[in-house]
């Protein structure tokens, strides 16, 4: 490759012959562009990134250091909202991420900020989908095939499994765990754990809080909070006071109730456990 055609090329940057990469394209210290890659014109590459082959980087895209993109993955290309009209949007990944094969990200739309936002140290598995206006935090991890649509939010260390699909402007709350094949169309409290089609809070993600070392008095805290929510006595404003009153100190609990009580003023409900997993 003529480096004199690229001159936001990095030195220390490895190119593919068969790569294209756009002449404005912003590429960091030592990234890798394996074979059959594309790289638009207003994309930037963090330091130490790799696109393993058949990538195709495009659109106002910015990724921060040392990410990971394997064989044809799609980043940043038009989203699939027929109210898109071309309109400068941005899709902004940050640093130390995985994108496994066939994996779709785009921008956002005016309709939602204007830009799709990736964390840190989040691992998307082969034909994972991010659709525009997406925020994802850190650790996330989306296994085969699952799909968020527009508008939705992912906390930290959520897991969602292979398969599942989650409705547009549904927020998920940080580690929680969407099982495999589940539909989810209301937003999901952190620390808690969904399933089904048309999915249901099937009670908290014990197994994720036990490996991120939550003590054994938080999570039977949640435990009780987490019943005393769902309990069938009262109404939900009732039982979050009630909540508050024995659990206040304890900022896990507060994480579900101020999860709860910011998405007041959202369009989806809050996701339930049946009536016989509340007790």
């Amino acid at each position: 490759m003529d480096e004199s055609l690229h001159p936001n090329l990095n030195g220390d940057a490895k190119v593919h012959p068969t790569a294209i990469v756009e002449p404005a394209a912003q590429i960091g210290a030592n990234v890798v562009i394996g074979p059959y890659c594309m790289v638009g014109e207003q994309v930037v590459l963090g330091e130490n990134s790799i696109l393993e082959s058949h990538v195709v980087v495009t659109g106002a895209t910015q990724l921060g250091p040392c990410n990971r993109i394997l064989p044809f993955a799609s980043i940043g290309h038009p989203p699939q909202d027929l109210k898109f009209r071309g309109e400068p949007s941005r899709l902004l990944i940050g640093s130390n991420n995985v994108i496994r094969e066939h994996v779709t990200m785009n921008p956002g739309t005016e309709g939602g900020g204007m830009v799709t936002e990736v964390g840190n140290n989040c691992l998307f598995m082969v034909g994972a989908h991010v659709a525009h206006d997406c925020r994802l935090g850190d650790h996330v991890i989306m296994a085969n095939n699952a799909t968020l649509a527009g508008h939705v939010e992912v906390g930290n260390y959520a897991i969602l499994g292979g398969l599942s699909a989650v409705h547009q402007f549904v927020r998920i709350g940080k580690h929680a765990m969407i099982g495999g094949m589940s539909g989810v169309e209301n937003d999901i409290i952190p620390y808690g754990s969904a399933m089904g089609n048309r999915a249901h809070l099937s009670g908290l993600n014990i197994v994720g809080l036990k490996r991120r070392s939550f003590s054994r008095s938080v999570i039977h805290d949640l435990r009780k909070a987490y019943r005393l929510l769902f309990a069938e006595e009262g109404t939900m404003s009732e039982r979050i006071d009630d909540v508050v009153e024995s659990f206040g100190r304890v900022e896990p609990v507060m994480d579900i109730i101020n999860f709860i009580r910011s998405g007041a003023d959202t369009s989806r409900a809050i996701c339930r456990p049946k009536l016989d997993r509340a007790a």
